[in-house]
């Protein structure tokens, strides 16, 4: 065993294993085209991947290390609801000009090849979810006595979550809001989908035709005692590994709609309980989804509110579409005129408001049978 200080900790080496117990990342997001990575986490690589744990040793990321990987800038990230999420850079230059961001989150099902292709399905993905395999499988032999305590601890943290552990969790995760999170919104990117979701409304508004991450539930605010009561079990959850994040989700598919009462003590409480002013990371972001009913009856009194909390504000709105034809196909129960009033409150409020942005969804339809005169 050979041990090589560092920058931020002590690197580990036994067995064809470098392992450092504890790096420390950026302390802020940033839109860059290398990969980089954020907060503190434990590293284990071998001769042909890296693999990232957070602080609870729980596997975070992996990432190949040899020219059969797919791209030396890609890698594959793991949620705390034990999914896990392929970030694509596209090719030279592809996410960036087909999205304007660096990466593009390509996630194991088949309607979402933004590429035209599951990467999910390649021997490199494939390969890799093998190595993390057998690197438990190998340190579960390693002699630990031969580490010193940091990396021995470290190993025997990993050890413990193993893939039934992270299954239990997993539950444990989605039973704190009845059911697993179906959707962040698009704005989470800015800080890499590491928000920590609340629940201060179920079901939504619309339910639309198009839709597949509807609930089908009529909208219902909880009350102030449910949040409180999810945010303990969030902060036990996420135990040592809360440090690493200052982003908070509150959902589920039209908070907008809760009102500001219940919105701002949601951001408020959680901001305490969770303590995100102790966070590794700055600049702290909340983020939620709205609809056009609940921007239109939102007055400038809420985003008073929203614009004096402690978070940059992100809110993001479910427009689909301008045309009366196309809301008619999605099964949307919106008019075009309704729509293009949301719009213009929509600008109004991101022109008016220094830590609210507000951004909109809208879909494209392809008509498959046309009668052509």
């Amino acid at each position: 065993m050979r041990a090589t200080a560092g920058q931020e900790t002590t690197c580990f080496e036994i067995d064809n294993l470098i392992i450092t117990p504890e790096k420390q990342g950026a302390d802020r997001y940033l839109k860059i085209s290398y990969p980089l990575r954020f907060g503190r986490f434990g590293e284990i690589r071998t001769k042909t991947h890296i693999f990232e744990f957070n602080l609870n040793g729980e596997i975070k990321t992996i990432r190949g290390r040899t020219g059969g990987w797919l791209q030396s800038a890609e890698w594959l990230k793991r949620t705390c609801g034990n999914d896990w999420t392929y970030f694509s850079a596209g090719g030279y230059n592809g996410a960036v000009n087909y999205t304007g961001e660096y990466y593009v989150p390509c996630l194991p099902y088949g309607t979402n090849t933004v590429f035209g292709k599951d990467l999910f399905q390649s021997d490199e993905v494939r390969d890799a979810f093998s190595a993390r395999d057998r690197l438990m499988e190998k340190l579960a032999t390693l002699k630990t006595n031969r580490l010193e305590a940091p990396a021995a601890a470290f190993v025997e943290q990993v050890l413990e979550m193993s893939p039934d552990v992270l299954g239990q969790r997993t539950r444990l995760f989605h039973g704190i809001f009845d059911g697993p999170v179906t959707v962040l919104p698009p704005d989470t990117r800015h800080v890499e989908y590491n928000v920590v979701p609340l629940t201060v409304a179920d079901g939504c508004l619309y339910n639309c035709g198009f839709c597949r991450v509807k609930s089908g539930q009529a909208f219902k605010v909880r009350n102030r005692d449910e949040i409180i009561e999810q945010l303990h079990a969030l902060k036990a959850f996420y135990g040592r590994d809360l440090i690493n994040y200052n982003a908070l989700f509150l959902g589920q598919h039209d908070a907008l709609f809760a009102g500001i009462d219940i919105l701002e003590f949601a951001a408020k409480t959680a901001w305490d309980i969770l303590e995100f002013d102790k966070s590794n990371m700055k600049e702290p972001r909340c983020f939620l989804f709205g609809s056009v009913d609940s921007i239109l009856r939102s007055d400038a009194r809420l985003f008073d509110r929203l614009n004096r909390l402690p978070f940059q504000t992100f809110i993001n709105l479910g427009f689909e579409s301008g045309d009366t034809e196309t809301l008619s196909v999605l099964q949307k129960p919106l008019t075009a005129e309704k729509v293009a009033r949301a719009f213009d409150r929509m600008l109004e409020i991101n022109r008016d408001y220094d830590r609210i942005e507000i951004s909109a969804n809208f879909v494209t339809v392809s008509y498959t049978h046309l009668t052509l005169p």
